[in-house]
């Protein structure tokens, strides 16, 4: 074909560039989320070795007793990551949206005001009723809670600074603020426990792990420009994000808490090992979905599927790997991580493996819609995690019985994420037109 010939071509048919345009954005997409997902499983491998690493260290120099209440301290921290994690979502949509460098700045200087007068709020209202909580929680000395008062009143804020970096697609700097307040939890949590301050330093190294990640992981030069219009976070899609999350906390930490009431303490401790295992898989699929949300977001709307498919077919394929891993060693995992007394949590492995995994698929599909749109998935999950209560709180003769249940309601939430899904995804695109 002559340069001619190929120039009548393209003027004939004048959709052939923006076909092509799109086939090279389509392609930067898939390379971005597989960039970003790997940096952000490595990452997160990292973390969760520290996390897991601060567990141990603290349950073998504190005993059970106090570990525990350096585990209810932790679960306070988790229910306020509800708000994190939803200011960290909204920032890093209206990041990845807004197209110049002054206008991502505004949003980012919005949410962080927001953020530092809702968290200060967090904060106070737990130091002023901390005696309250702290015999709620059988908690002895209630300056536990007014030591993790300060972290909580940090806490939001660390979540505007990394949906900034999340927005950005500054993957590295995100990671590194995971990194830092990972490793300063460990080091500080184990060099104060051996200087003697018991609960109360385990406690401290949480809030001070809060505090390094918001000072000293780098944000960039993208955030510190002269501030532009932009297109600003709206409160109904905040909301969504806070919908999100409190289903996501509920659905992640109610069954442990459940299980604690209904059984033994040998056999609760024991199916917190169990769920310590399997939630890794869930903590690696949100690596993924953190790389896949804001390049989604910032995709124009007629390519709404294709930056999905790598996201979803990662998580299969960890899932997959993960129930095959503990379905054949589960003697070795369990042997190796905890030791012989938790050999009877051997079976459950595989079982709950298979439930984080159906919960970890619909997170992606959930997550990938709320990039797109304000969707209903969140108010969805948020019954589930309703019903999680109900169910588990009705079928609870075993072990194996509760986390038959969740498997359960897992697979029905994600029948019920994919359809909706599969039925667009059936729908001719504009391109096929």
């Amino acid at each position: 074909m002559t340069p001619q010939d190929t120039i009548a071509t393209i003027s004939e048919k004048p959709n052939f560039l923006l076909a092509v345009a799109a086939h090279l954005r389509r392609k930067d997409a898939k390379a971005a989320v597989l960039n970003g997902s790997i940096i952000m499983l490595l990452s997160s491998s990292l973390v969760s070795g520290l996390n897991f690493l601060y567990n141990v260290a603290m349950a073998r120099m504190l005993g059970p007793s106090k570990f525990g209440h350096v585990t209810a301290s932790v679960t306070l921290l988790m229910l306020a990551s509800a708000v994190t994690l939803s200011f960290q979502l909204v920032c890093a949509k209206f990041v990845a949206r807004n197209q110049t460098a002054g206008a991502k700045a505004a949003v980012y200087r919005s949410l962080l005001g927001k953020a530092w007068m809702l968290s200060l709020a967090l904060g106070g209202g737990l130091a002023a009723s901390r005696g309250l909580v702290a015999s709620y929680l059988h908690i002895p000395d209630p300056a536990v809670l007014a030591v993790l008062a300060v972290g909580i009143a940090v806490y939001v804020p660390v979540g505007v600074r990394r949906g900034a970096m999340q927005g950005l697609c500054s993957f590295r700097r995100l990671s590194a603020s995971f990194i830092i307040e990972a490793f300063t939890r460990l080091a500080c949590g184990v060099a104060l426990v051996a200087a003697g301050y018991g609960v109360l330093g385990a406690v401290g190294a949480i809030s001070a792990a809060v505090v390094a990640a918001y000072f000293l992981a780098p944000l960039g030069p993208e955030m510190r420009v002269r501030s532009e219009k932009s297109s600003p976070a709206s409160f109904g899609e905040g909301f969504q994000a806070i919908v999100f999350f409190v289903g996501q906390v509920i659905i992640n930490n109610i069954d442990i808490l459940l299980v604690k009431h209904f059984f033994t303490p040998e056999l609760a401790g024991l199916y917190a090992a169990v769920a310590l295992v399997g939630r890794l898989l869930y903590f690696a699929s949100w690596s993924v979905v953190s790389a896949m949300f804001p390049i989604s977001a910032a995709r124009p709307q007629e390519e709404n599927h294709e930056v999905v498919y790598w996201p979803l077919l990662t998580v299969l394929g960890m899932t997959l790997g993960f129930v095959f891993t503990l379905s054949f060693f589960p003697h070795f995992v369990i042997h190796t991580i905890f030791g012989v007394e938790f050999h009877q949590g051997e079976p459950l492995l595989a079982l709950y493996a298979v439930s984080a995994g159906l919960y970890s698929l619909s997170v992606v599909l959930m997550t990938y819609e709320m990039s797109r749109r304000i969707a209903n998935t969140g108010w969805l999950q948020l019954v589930f995690s309703g019903v999680l209560v109900l169910a588990i709180s009705a079928y609870h003769n075993s072990l194996h019985q509760v986390i038959a249940v969740q498997i359960v309601l897992m697979a029905v939430m994600l029948a019920l994420v994919l359809f909706p899904f599969a039925r667009r995804l059936r729908a001719p695109t504009p391109e096929a037109v």
